[in-house]
């Protein structure tokens, strides 16, 4: 027991063959070691090793398939929201074109009603004229008759005596009195 105690305590080569102890000479220990090491891990490890990389392996399956299903969704996502987009720029033209369609029709009943208020204006214009042009007129025609009349009445004045007079006066009035029979 004492070589024993003393192989761990010695840092000198090995002792005689025959007994037990530590071989603390790296370079010649070092192949074995490694070898046994690997035997035993292999040995033991294979299942350990073999079911951490079979997990591995499933968790990097299930990512890559989450992430196809969410490329998917995500596809399809960008599927729909270009059809509302072109729904949504067609609208948009529409309402370009219903509002420059009817921006067009305001503008034509706005020339319309503009046509038609000058065509009134025009026509009040017209009729006003004519009604001072007929007032004017008989303004004129009352004159002249006035002149007349009185040009008229200061010549018969002048060249008829009393009983010429009278008799024009009897004349006048029987031609008034017939001719309010004719309208009675």
């Amino acid at each position: 027991m004492k070589n024993v105690t003393d192989s761990f305590l010695s840092l000198g080569p090995w002792p005689s063959a025959g007994s037990f102890g530590f071989n603390t000479d790296i370079l010649a220990t070092n192949l074995i070691n490694l070898s046994v090491v690997l035997g035993v891990l292999i040995f033991f490890g294979k299942g350990v090793l073999s079911d951490l990389l079979d997990n591995r392996k499933q968790r990097i399956l299930n990512t890559i398939k989450n992430s196809e299903e969410l490329r998917e969704g995500a596809v399809e996502q960008l599927e729909k929201a270009r059809t509302r987009l072109r729904k949504v720029e067609i609208d948009a033209d529409q309402f370009r074109v219903n509002g420059y369609s009817e921006i067009e029709r305001e503008k034509l009943n706005l020339i319309d009603s503009t046509y038609k208020t000058l065509e009134q204006l025009e026509n009040y214009k017209n009729e006003t004229i004519n009604f001072e042009q007929q007032k004017a007129s008989n303004q004129v025609r009352q004159r002249v008759f006035q002149q007349a009349l009185q040009g008229a009445l200061g010549t018969l004045n002048s060249c008829l005596n009393s009983e010429l007079h009278l008799r024009t006066i009897s004349a006048n009035i029987g031609i008034l009195g017939a001719m309010k029979q004719i309208t009675d």
